[in-house]
């Protein structure tokens, strides 16, 4: 595999954390990210991040895991981070097909094979990669168990709203608008945008100003609103996997109780009906666990390792 650039002083992960290009299967460049965790490995977390995320995002996640013996493998998706991105523009969020993430994650399980990365194998999924690692367990993902930060099963948009969304998305698509800005976003990155009061990610600001540091010192990280094509599939995606059954699959979902991204009553249907499964409700928490006071990542880290622990 061709080396990438890693950013490891902003990343803050473990030492000797690699980057690498990877090629989906239609031929878009992609970046992958790996840590290790030193001897005595206990497996591997394949850890899928969410819509405008990066590798060096995850440093610290990555850190929070070896400490518990894990080594972590993430990606940048096409249309972030480093991959390709999709317009001639690169700030909008944009895909062309939910379905071509998982090309993504073949490619990222072809450069775990390549690396012999130690097994067992299991999923933590962040977000919109919640929805891409859901759709990737029911496609036969090899892992053991998998643990969901505030996955996106559902978009926090009022019920009045949503069939207004998927009219709006419909026609603004089929009016050759599907680049363009959905409603209420636009070309600024959020952490640029927002102040840290009352922000919908993290009540910690040490991890907010960590956000703010990459997009000013690399600003090809960056990524602002999403567009109405991502909207219309995003939407089109959720709604497709509320219908299909749970995965035989030990689960963990951890939920903010400031949860205003993605729809928390999707969250806690899910995972009422999978068997096993267990909701983790961060008191206080934002939309990032990963990202949030260190008491509250420390639940989450503890219980993501407690899961994988017992699936091994």
């Amino acid at each position: 595999m061709e080396a990438a650039p890693l950013h490891a002083r902003l990343a803050r992960g473990p030492a000797g954390g690699q980057a690498f290009w990877l090629r989906a299967a239609d031929g878009l460049r992609l970046r992958a990210g790996l840590w290790r965790a030193g001897e005595g490995e206990r497996g591997t977390v394949l850890l899928f991040p969410g819509r405008t995320e990066y590798i060096e995002k995850y440093g610290p996640a990555a850190a929070e895991l070896a400490a518990r013996g894990y080594a972590t493998l993430t990606i940048d998706w096409r249309g972030q981070g480093l991959a390709e991105r999709m317009l001639a523009d690169p700030l909008p969020g944009h895909v062309l097909d939910f379905a071509d993430y998982q090309k993504d994650v073949t490619a990222l399980l072809d450069l775990a094979e390549a690396q012999a990365l130690p097994r067992p194998w299991h999923l933590l999924a962040h977000s919109m990669g919640g929805a891409i690692g859901l759709r990737a367990i029911l496609n036969g993902l090899p892992v053991a168990s998998v643990a969901f930060s505030a996955p996106m099963w559902g978009i926090a948009i009022p019920a009045w709203k949503r069939p207004v969304a998927r009219v709006v998305t419909t026609l603004a698509c089929a009016l050759g608008r599907s680049a363009a800005y959905a409603p209420e976003n636009g070309p600024v990155p959020y952490v640029q945008d927002a102040p840290f009061a009352d922000n919908m990610l993290t009540g910690e600001a040490e991890m907010y100003a960590f956000q703010q540091q990459h997009l000013a010192e690399v600003p090809a990280l960056a990524l602002a609103g999403p567009t109405m094509l991502w909207l219309k599939l995003a939407l089109a995606e959720c709604r497709a996997l509320v219908a299909r059954p749970a995965p035989a699959l030990p689960a963990l979902a951890s939920l903010g109780s400031h949860e205003r991204i993605v729809d928390a009553a999707a969250i806690r249907a899910r995972i009422a009906r999978w068997p096993g499964a267990t909701l983790l409700e961060i008191a206080g928490g934002e939309h990032e666990v990963m990202m949030e006071t260190a008491p509250r990542r420390a639940a989450f880290f503890n219980a993501a390792a407690e899961l994988f622990d017992a699936s091994r």
